[in-house]
């Protein structure tokens, strides 16, 4: 069993006197920097001239500096910007700053793990992962309870990591929900697979090859959008709630059967056969090389299947009846500097 740690096992006191850096003021970087002032916390935030959130840091009452100053007057510096971003932004104006005493703080380890940022040995080095959008760790925050957090330990060169780890995860309201110890591998392996296979990748495709078959079927979109979209979030936040079994028992007992007796042939063994190869990509690293190289060759194959995606029915069909839905909130954009999908 993972080892949990609750409010009484963290000691703010840990921060005292430090210097905590947030690179990136993106929706995670905004909810964390807030919560750790509030908790008394002495906040740094780095964030480029010229864009949103640089005015909106300015608004909640930040003096925004760039990463290099940023970097050099932190004791703790929190990396919050995109995960393909963070090896350039590293290189050039964070590792000039390092020395001993000072530490790396991350929400996914991506970067580490693959080897993107290389740190030096004489500084800690630790994550802090709240497992949800940085939106929702501030709101749970301001109600008095907090968003569970990952906590993991990469390098310990003052011995007292830890405790610089779970001081940040309290000031942040991570303990007051729990916070579970990991390790940078399992946090990063499990976070890519969950996007890719569950949350993202494999919802999403199951939502549209639902829609099109009813659609191809001769039955009427707006129908088919119900059935297949819609109603996932009743059945999701059920899950939620009580987990798979609750769910099964708040829905009628015909669904109920209809999922014992024909989901495993959608999810079947085939399925699993490619869960298990995506696994290993991300595993053997080729997943990273793959998105870090996306990237740098100006995103071909990303852009292209967002405009396909974007152009699917499905989203004609929702976007026109969500219209008429005024009680249904439209969400915070997502930065991915989550950590994770969450975000991370």
């Amino acid at each position: 069993m993972a080892k949990m740690y609750y409010e009484k096992d963290a000691d703010l006191n840990a921060l005292k006197g430090k210097k905590v850096a947030i690179v990136g003021y993106g929706i995670q970087g905004r909810g964390q920097a807030l919560n750790l002032r509030d908790s008394g916390v002495e906040v740094i935030i780095a964030q480029r001239k010229g864009g949103k959130n640089y005015d909106l840091a300015v608004e909640d009452g930040f003096k925004p500096v760039d990463a290099d100053t940023a970097a050099r007057e932190a004791d703790i510096i929190q990396i919050l910007v995109q995960d393909h971003l963070q090896g350039d932004l590293y290189a050039q104006s964070i590792a000039p700053h390092l020395k001993a005493g000072k530490a790396l703080l991350f929400s996914h380890g991506f970067n580490i793990h693959f080897g993107y940022i290389k740190p030096p040995k004489d500084v800690d080095v630790f994550m802090v992962a709240p497992k949800g959008p940085g939106a929702l760790v501030r709101t749970q925050f301001l109600e008095g309870g907090g968003v569970p957090c990952l906590v993991a330990i990469y390098q310990d060169a003052s011995g007292n990591a830890m405790k610089y780890a779970l001081a940040y995860a309290k000031a942040i309201g991570g303990t007051r929900a729990g916070v579970i110890e990991t390790n940078f591998k399992e946090e990063t392996e499990t976070d890519l697979f969950g996007e890719q296979v569950v949350l993202c990748g494999g919802l999403s495709e199951l939502i549209r090859a639902g829609f099109d078959t009813l659609v191809e079927a001769g039955y009427q979109p707006e129908m088919a959008y119900f059935e297949c979209l819609h109603e996932v979030k009743l059945i999701v936040d059920a899950m939620f709630a009580e987990g798979i079994s609750g769910m099964h028992r708040r829905v009628s007992d015909t669904a109920e059967y209809g999922d014992y007796s024909r989901g495993r042939r959608v999810i079947n063994a085939q399925a699993k056969d490619e869960m298990r190869k995506i696994l290993q990509e991300i595993r053997s690293g080729a997943f990273a090389k793959e998105w870090i190289d996306e990237n740098k060759n100006g995103r071909p194959n990303y852009n292209k299947w967002r405009a396909e995606s974007d152009a699917h029915v499905i989203e004609k069909v929702g976007a026109e009846l969500r219209s008429m839905m005024h009680w249904i909130k439209q969400p915070v954009q997502q930065n991915s500097a989550k950590a994770g999908v969450a975000t991370r």
